[in-house]
């Protein structure tokens, strides 16, 4: 067994998936309608990371306050934090909280999509 993907309902996908390819580096592998679920979805891509996102077609999301502790959240592994935090923030991409350290460990940073989908970018130090 594997992991395969990870899912965030989104209120818009057009905006969804130009923030996610244009933002945050995703190729855009499918996106179709399931008229039977009514609902529109599309797989990204981004090195072996795999996101869906599902908007439903028949009632309206209503965006999600982001509170402790983040979850559920979508962690992507980044080589050099202090160069992933500075094309967050020249993006405009709100940050929630972060960086945070744990000294020799890791240090992560936890941030939003437009439609509060919580993300995490984290950097092993001495990772096994």
């Amino acid at each position: 067994m594997k992991a395969d993907h990870c899912g965030f309902q989104v209120k818009g996908m057009d905006e969804a998936i130009t923030f996610y390819t244009e933002k945050l580096g995703f190729h855009l592998d499918h996106r179709a309608v399931n008229q039977e679920e009514r609902e529109e979805y599309a797989f990204l891509s981004l090195s072996t990371a795999r996101l869906e996102l599902i908007q439903d077609l028949t009632n309206e999301y209503i965006i999600p306050a982001v509170k402790k502790p983040f979850c559920p959240h979508y962690c992507l592994e980044v080589s050099d934090m202090s160069a992933a935090l500075a094309d967050l923030k020249a993006k405009g991409i709100p940050i929630v909280k972060g960086p945070l350290l744990i000294e020799n460990e890791e240090t992560w940073v936890y941030f939003t999509d437009p439609d509060n989908n919580i993300l995490e970018y984290i950097q092993w130090f001495n990772k096994k």
